[in-house]
């Protein structure tokens, strides 16, 4: 039996986030049957989960970064890790808050991971969650957390009687939020977000102890409920939490006519924004004016707004003159929710979603007929979002091109879900941009499917890749020792040149690639990246290699500053 911890160290919070996804998954379906507040869009459960997978996708990163070490991970690191990958992957409304409620646990928990540091976690991240929401409202997962940060200040003992009593106090809570808010106690359920809170913090106390917390019976659809009270009915979903007599759990989104016709804004507008503290403060005044279920989470230069509203250009231009929104996503509600009446399109036969390293890319693909997904620097996609670029592509069958060897299982994850909501998906393990750029230029949805499979895995294996990046720290490569600084040139994913600069380290790196034969070189350059170059690369092949073409793209806001491929 593993040692249980006796504070919060990095191999705590990575089972921490590990059980939270779990537990997600398996009440992700409920939860999202109860989701009637703020919209009954039937999603919080399924956003929640995502938000999780974002914040447990980064911290084993970096446990992945000290794999060839002795010791794992600070805290510090994994805590920071936890908060930004959440940051950065949070959906919807309920993972907005979810994201600053763990960034407000990391800010304390970096400094140390004990039953006094956990205590004030809690409270420093219920009161972060209060301070970005623009108009608190009791019942909601606020309430939730507060109640968990309250009870935890009771217990002045160990580590494992906190969490324990947080749990508690949250799923108390829990129960008591169709009291509180009117929509709930009329649908007879508790807060959707709530509820997944109280399984994060379920998971946080397995974390720690070693066991799952008692959750009670189950009732739902097709479930008995447990009579109470002299015969009255309480249903008991996941958590034990009970749902107030007369009420039940049903399959789908509960239908709210006050939140459904008519009575709320018809679109949902997030993004990820880099912006100064005080283009946030103009930011949330602006946003509040517009529309409702404003959250505006984050820090240090790097936001995450999450808003309802009816005028969703506006929204994305407020952003626009704050700083530098990206990763924007508009949904709106009547269709997302199935309240749409308008008949749906037919799907395509076949589709192709490609991940792509950055905005340049992404038009070029779109124009080509792909759905996109763009990676940004550091922020690789979760399988969600592939799930949901394959749901958007509409397809019977789909061919999806992860271009990236690090999201070889994140794309077959989200390849699997696809398969089990009746799309044919085939998964072409692209390694890099230049391939499914090759890949893509052969497709032909009329042809047979594993024909057109065959051939798109055919040209992306007979493209060979290269990028340029910049070494970060003095290092040993295949090439040898490189600086801090050098220019390093990476030709099938190994360092095989170091040199000074980006121009005569391209010229090296296209040098040893065309010496085993080509007839195509693909340039995609780096937003910094000055056309001059492009034009001294291309020049520089056509007086080396007279029987090869040049084609070049510009890739936008890009991890490297130059990708080359040759076929």
């Amino acid at each position: 039996m593993p040692q249980l911890p006796d504070d919060l160290d990095a191999v705590a919070v990575r089972t921490w986030c590990s059980l939270a996804l779990e537990a997600l998954g398996r009440e992700r379906a409920e939860i999202d049957a109860i989701n009637v507040y703020p919209i009954a869009d039937g999603d919080t459960g399924t956003n929640l989960y995502l938000t999780v997978e974002s914040a447990a996708a980064a911290v084993e990163a970096v446990f992945a970064a000290h794999e060839t070490g002795t010791t794992a991970p600070a805290t510090a690191d994994a805590v920071r890790a936890m908060a930004h990958g959440a940051l950065i992957g949070a959906r919807g409304n309920s993972g907005t808050i979810l994201a600053q409620l763990l960034r407000g646990m990391a800010g304390v928990l970096a400094d140390g991971g004990d039953a006094a540091h956990l205590r004030l976690a809690l409270t420093r991240a219920a009161a972060a969650a209060r301070q970005a929401v623009a108009h608190p409202v009791e019942g909601t997962v606020l309430t939730v957390a507060s109640a968990a940060a309250e009870a935890a200040q009771g217990e002045e003992r160990e580590l494992r009687a906190v969490v324990s009593a947080a749990y508690e106090g949250a799923r108390a809570a829990l129960a008591k939020t169709p009291e509180q808010l009117a929509v709930l106690g009329r649908a007879g359920v508790v807060d959707a977000g709530g509820r997944g809170l109280v399984a994060v913090l379920g998971a946080l106390v397995e974390a720690v102890t070693g066991q799952a917390p008692v959750r009670g019976p189950r009732t739902g659809p097709g479930k008995a409920a447990a009579p109470v009270d002299g015969g009255s009915v309480v249903g008991l979903p996941v958590g034990g939490v009970p749902v107030p007599a007369g009420g039940a759990l049903v399959e789908g989104p509960l239908d709210c006519p006050e939140d459904l016709d008519g009575g709320g804004p018809a679109f949902e507008v997030i993004y990820l924004l880099e912006a100064r503290d005080e283009q946030v403060d103009r930011l949330r005044t602006r946003l509040d004016a517009l529309g409702d279920s404003l959250v505006v989470v984050g820090g240090d230069g790097l936001w995450h707004v999450h808003v309802h509203v009816d005028d969703a250009g506006a929204a994305v231009e407020a952003g626009v003159e704050a700083g530098r929104p990206y990763r924007i996503r508009i949904t709106h509600f009547a269709t997302e929710s199935g309240h749409d009446v308008r008949v749906q399109a037919e799907p395509a036969q076949r589709a192709v979603v490609v991940v792509v390293p950055g905005d340049g890319l992404a038009g070029l693909c779109t124009e080509a007929g792909a759905t996109t997904v763009i990676a940004r620097p550091g922020e690789p996609p979760a399988s969600g979002e592939l799930v949901d670029a394959i749901r958007r592509a509409h397809a019977r069958e789909v061919v999806l091109l992860p271009n990236d060897a690090a999201l070889r299982h994140t794309a077959a994850a989200a390849a699997e879900q696809a398969r089990t909501e009746g799309v044919r998906v085939a998964l072409v393990p692209t390694r890099a941009a230049v391939q499914g750029i090759a890949a893509l230029a052969v497709h032909e949805p009329d042809r047979g499917f594993d024909e057109d499979v065959v051939a798109m895995t055919a040209a992306a294996g007979a493209t060979r890749y290269a990028e340029l990046a910049v070494a970060e720290r003095q290092s040993w490569t295949m090439a040898g020792i490189c600086q801090a600084g050098d220019i390093l040139g990476l030709i099938d994913g190994d360092v095989a040149v170091i040199g000074a600069d980006v121009p005569a380290t391209a010229r090296t790196v296209l040098d040893r690639m065309l010496a085993a034969g080509g007839e195509l070189v693909t340039l995609v350059l780096g937003e910094d990246v000055p056309d001059a170059m492009a034009d001294a690369l291309e020049e520089h092949v056509r007086e080396g290699y007279l029987a090869v073409d040049t084609v070049v793209y510009r890739g936008g806001h890009q991890r490297a500053p130059l990708l080359i491929g040759v076929e």
